[in-house]
């Protein structure tokens, strides 16, 4: 099982008018509820996180997993191709879909709105958030049923 993961607008929600909290390590202070929530979405399904996220190039796999447990997340990593193409989200994940086992459950969760134009097949699996709220327990319930195939 994959989580395919953005993190602005998803773990770290979208404040124009403050400016973002960084921790000790230089990366973006993940909000709280969103923390506990992708983890409540790994205990449950073992899912590994496949990072999505305009930021998957600035660190190592084994960076990322350091960042995400500071903030409380502890998982399997892995990250989608750097994007020298400069493909949309949307053509990044199908081309991520293509290499890799698309048999295998997975669920996207992102707040970019030009997902809505994914296959209705790929759509089915994508749990768009707020950019505003972020990763919300109504979202993250919906994720595990996806992962779960319910």
């Amino acid at each position: 099982m994959r989580i395919l993961l953005d993190i602005d607008g998803v773990m770290v929600p979208a404040k124009s008018w403050k400016s973002v909290e960084k921790l000790e390590d230089g990366f973006a202070c993940f909000n709280i509820t969103a923390a506990t929530l992708l983890q409540k979405i790994i205990s449950e399904t073992g899912a590994t996180i496949v990072l999505t996220t305009s930021h998957k190039s600035l660190y190592s796999i084994v960076e990322w997993k350091n960042i995400f447990s500071r903030r409380g997340v502890y998982a399997n990593f892995d990250k989608l191709a750097d994007n020298g193409l400069r493909l949309s989200r949307k053509d990044e994940i199908l081309s991520w879909l293509k290499k890799n086992n698309s048999n295998e459950k997975f669920v996207i969760l992102d707040d970019d709105t030009s997902l809505n134009d994914l296959p209705i097949e790929v759509k089915s699996k994508l749990v768009l958030t707020s950019p505003y709220i972020g990763l919300n327990i109504e979202k993250a319930d919906f994720a595990i049923k996806i992962l779960q195939g319910q």
